[in-house]
């Protein structure tokens, strides 16, 4: 462990430079630039705003306000955002860094570091504006918020132990990304992202209680809806289970490394 961090360090250059190119090279090309990272969170927001709390009167159950529904959404929608940033990328990051893997000796966890960092700042700038709208719609939890950090701090452990577990995997059979990119839109569905898990039968409850990523999503929509403390034990079995992931993602990298790069 000593050994990554100690990595990690001396090279905290060459990924704070990776992370910047690549979000400088975003908009290299658009006469806007950076304010298309605030542009569109702001356009989100706005029509879920007007959709879901003008125009279809949506409400969520348990909350009467106008916002609450429209809120509860973008919550979700910004929490499965960033879980999808990262493991979507992890998931190919060995095959679309095959040349620098060839040519320069780093410290490869440096890649998914890379990875954490961009979908980091990109959600950072998003959330900003979020909260801002928060502030303004009178539902800005307070100091609540800051619970937040470690229920995210969860999700990026889940998203990057099985982003590098299928990454791994992905390099050898290409069949794992193709697949893992479908199951993901049957994932978010399977989330209550878009519904309340309280409109669900019981049945049903209990297979959604199994989802690791429904934990962290409901955390968030806890504290950014009802400003009160997520329910701990919610994120417990995300917790374990990407602990195991990442264990198991470098593992595989380690005993493979040799044969990736022959197969790159």
């Amino acid at each position: 462990m000593f050994t990554l961090f100690n990595g990690l360090w001396r090279y905290r250059g060459f990924i704070y430079g990776s992370i910047k190119r690549e979000f400088q090279s975003k908009y290299r090309n658009s006469l806007l630039g950076f304010l298309w990272n605030i542009l569109n969170p702001l356009a989100m927001i706005v029509i879920y705003t007007v959709i879901f709390s003008q125009v279809m009167r949506a409400k969520l159950p348990g909350v009467d306000h106008s916002f609450a529904y429209s809120i509860y959404l973008c919550a979700g929608v910004l929490t499965w955002g960033l879980f999808s940033e990262i493991v979507s990328r992890s998931q190919v990051m060995f095959v679309d860094n095959g040349n620098l893997l060839k040519k320069i000796n780093f410290p490869r966890v440096c890649i998914p570091t890379i990875i954490v960092g961009s979908a980091l700042l990109n959600f950072t700038i998003v959330f900003g504006i979020f909260s801002i709208f928060l502030f303004i719609s009178g539902f800005f939890p307070g100091i609540v918020i800051f619970s937040l950090i470690p229920v995210v701090g969860v999700l990026i452990l889940f998203a990057i132990g099985l982003g590098m577990t299928i990454g791994v995997l992905n390099v050898f059979f290409s069949d794992v990304g193709q697949f893992f990119g479908i199951f993901l839109q049957f994932w978010f569905w399977l989330t209550p992202i878009v519904y309340s898990v309280t409109i669900l039968p019981e049945s049903f409850r209990e297979y959604i209680s199994l989802n690791p990523m429904s934990g962290i999503v409901m955390a968030c929509q806890t504290v950014l809806v009802k400003g009160t403390l997520p329910d701990w034990s919610s994120i417990l079995p995300a917790t374990v289970i990407g602990i195991m992931l990442c264990v198991l993602g470098m593992r595989l990298f380690q005993r493979r490394a040799a044969e990736m790069v022959d197969e790159l």
